[in-house]
């Protein structure tokens, strides 16, 4: 449609942008003023059928390439991203909502770096296997081979840095993939393979699938697919895990998460509450590693709470094109009406003390576009005085609502207790200390029970930082040097020099 901000997005296999079989269409909205600002179109069984084809074909060349010939051109991708940054983070600021100030200065960035880390990586001998002698006269010695085409689901959250997280080792250990972005954040996609095709990657190397859960289920279930890499909620993922089990295939879960956050008795009130605020109201708390459970000792809980009232004024709501925005709308009206449900059922069924926040719409800045009070807008939250059992301390939010639980310090063992209530959820995705003294932040951080971990701050992770989910939060890492051989296989070899085959059927 003329009027809408983006032209028509497509699939993406054989190299080119591709119209699908289905004719079907759906819309990209911008959660800032919740208007259509694209059409999509969805993909049918026939053309994942094809983008997979187009996969399988470009396997056999692209496996073979050199290492370093194949980073040369991922490398030139990366230059491409960079030049093109402001361009990929207006984009993604349309499609999430989230500001702008954020997307260009770490979604495509971060994304980059990670392509960047690979590229370089297998070029430096990343995939070199092991040689070890067994005897005089025998060797033995590994290799590492790429799994053939894989599929990648992405999540709406972080939609090209998650695509450029999962293609990046992939291609560098010289697999194919087939992507399918989240239907509620899909533009970035056709534009991302584009840029790898202007790079010059051969055709059907990396394509792309537009669509809804259908369309992920199909191609996670695939036979032509050797491996499923997905990001998403607890729920999709294990049902995509257990898809992918049955038919043998290597998974990697990035799942979702409610992190403790421990502050300790001798932190930094200042420094804490701004590592609570980074991780409760960065990307409007729409982030799988946000340490919603922030644990206060009784003793600091007032100056705490003080401090971040004096602080939350910095979270400023506004056009997510502006400078001055932080503070962006909720992905989507679906999302918008669940993190509002649990929000008032934080008031009126757990009786939480509301200390900042609350459900009514906020107020934006005078001036503010008609069109922006249509977008899906909330007021960051903190509950306080909150305890373990209540629903907003124990299920994932996934929307900017801190909860402050208190804890006494009298009991010898209090830190015990602590790290144990910590620990008492069924995801472990992440965690963090706050204190001075740095021999009891390792102490505790070993205790906890969480993939990803941090001292003293929250939420950075940089291309040679392992990620990763404990227990329903994932399986496998992302990133890193373990990053890469979630997408290899390994193949050891015995080689015999003695010139005699030892056999148990010799003659006597």
């Amino acid at each position: 449609m003329a009027s809408h901000l983006y032209s028509k997005r497509l699939l993406y296999y054989d190299g080119q942008a591709q119209s699908t079989r289905s004719r079907q269409t759906f819309r990209s909205i911008d959660p800032s003023t919740g208007s259509p600002i694209a059409d999509i179109e969805a993909a049918s069984q026939p053309d994942v059928d094809a983008a997979i084809s187009s996969a399988e074909s470009a396997f056999p060349s692209w496996s073979a390439t050199p290492p370093t010939a194949r980073s040369r051109i991922l490398l030139r991708a990366v230059a491409i991203l960079r030049e093109r940054n402001n361009e990929l983070a207006e984009i993604e600021t349309r499609d999430t909502g989230k500001p702008f100030t954020e997307t260009s200065t770490v979604d495509v960035v971060t994304g980059a770096d990670v392509l960047e880390y690979y590229a370089n990586l297998v070029a430096s001998g990343g995939l070199n296997g092991e040689t070890t002698q067994v005897r005089p006269d025998a060797w033995m010695y590994t290799t590492k081979t790429p799994l053939g085409v894989c599929a990648g689901i992405g999540a709406w959250n972080y939609p090209i840095q998650i695509a450029l997280w999962k293609s990046a080792p992939c291609l560098a250990a010289g697999n194919c993939m087939v992507y399918k972005p989240s239907e509620f954040t899909p533009l970035h996609a056709q534009t991302l393979a584009e840029i790898y095709t202007e790079a010059g990657l051969p055709a059907g190397v990396f394509n792309v699938v537009n669509g809804a859960g259908d369309v992920g289920a199909y191609l996670a279930a695939h036979p032509g697919i050797a491996k499923v890499s997905f990001t998403g909620q607890v729920s999709t993922g294990q049902k995509v895990a257990a898809s992918a089990a049955g038919g043998m295939k290597y998974v990697t879960m990035e799942l979702g998460g409610k992190s403790p956050l421990l502050i300790l008795p001798d932190a930094d009130v200042d420094q804490a509450v701004d590592g609570a605020m980074m991780a409760n109201f960065f990307s409007t708390g729409q982030v799988c590693t946000n340490g919603t459970r922030v644990f206060v000792p009784e003793q600091m809980l007032e100056a705490f709470e003080k401090t971040l009232l004096e602080k939350m004024q910095y979270v400023r709501l506004g056009d997510v094109m502006s400078e001055k925005t932080n503070f962006g709308p909720l992905v989507s009206k679906v999302h918008y009406d669940k993190v509002l449900g649990y929000i008032r059922h934080g008031i009126d069924v757990d009786g939480a003390k509301l200390l900042y926040g609350g459900p009514e719409k906020p107020e934006l800045p005078e001036g503010s576009s008609v069109e922006l009070k249509n977008g899906y807008w909330v007021k960051p939250t903190v509950f306080t005085s909150c305890n373990d059992s209540m629903r907003i301390a124990r299920e994932e939010i996934f929307g900017p609502v801190m909860c402050v639980l208190p804890y006494a310090t009298a009991s010898p063992s209090y830190l015990d207790d602590l790290v144990a209530r910590a620990n008492d959820t069924p995801m472990g995705l992440a965690a963090g200390v706050f204190t001075s003294n740095l021999s009891d932040a390792h102490k505790v951080v070993a205790r906890l029970q969480a993939g990803i971990t941090w001292v003293n701050t929250w939420g950075e992770s940089p291309a040679e930082m392992p990620v990763g989910g404990w227990k329903l939060s994932g399986l496998g890492v992302e990133n890193g040097r373990r990053g890469l051989e979630a997408w290899v296989r390994d193949k050891s070899t015995l080689v015999e020099m003695g010139g005699s085959v030892a056999s148990a059927f010799a003659k006597l």
